[in-house]
């Protein structure tokens, strides 16, 4: 993650302001919030400010996620060469739906909110989506666990990272 936030900042800083770069890189699948408060971190974004910035840009895609992930996939499913990927987030599913059923809001939360590879608020709409959890509750937990995650990526970002690159 931190060799695409690198090449995100670099690439992108000389074009746009730190903050359009560090609320683009918010809005990226795998990148997300955790990207984005490293990005700005690094760019050295005012702490509020980039923690606003980046929980928008990671929640702005969301809604519109859960409302079309099952229509995408299901079309997905019919073509050969995207067959593949739409199985891959089948699989996806499969291998958290249980625990997210289980524990339902809080379970999708925890998902979201604890900064692991694989997890995040994409991850989560799309797991919620295809498991058809109501949209509201899939999307307040969502912004739950986003928060969550923004408490964890905070102090690592600007507290033990920042005091590393700073």
């Amino acid at each position: 993650m931190e060799s695409l936030v690198t090449f995100f900042t670099s690439t992108l800083s000389g074009v746009l302001s730190s903050e359009a770069v560090t609320f683009i890189i918010s809005m990226l699948p795998v990148l997300e919030l955790r990207g984005g408060l490293l990005a700005a971190s690094i760019m050295k974004v005012p702490y509020i400010k980039a923690l606003i910035i980046c929980i928008i840009g990671n929640l702005l895609p969301i809604p519109f996620v859960l409302l079309f992930i099952e229509r995408i996939v299901i079309w997905m499913e019919h073509f050969s060469p995207t067959k593949g990927i739409a199985m891959v987030f089948r699989s996806k599913v499969d291998k958290h739906r249980a625990e997210i059923e289980k524990y339902d809001f809080w379970g999708l939360t925890l998902f979201v909110g604890i900064p692991l590879p694989g997890t995040g608020a994409w991850t989560g709409s799309i797991v919620a989506g295809l498991i058809r959890m109501n949209r509201k509750k899939a999307f307040a937990s969502i912004i739950v666990g986003v928060l969550l995650a923004s408490v964890i990526m905070s102090i690592i970002s600007y507290g033990v990272l920042g005091a590393v690159i700073h």
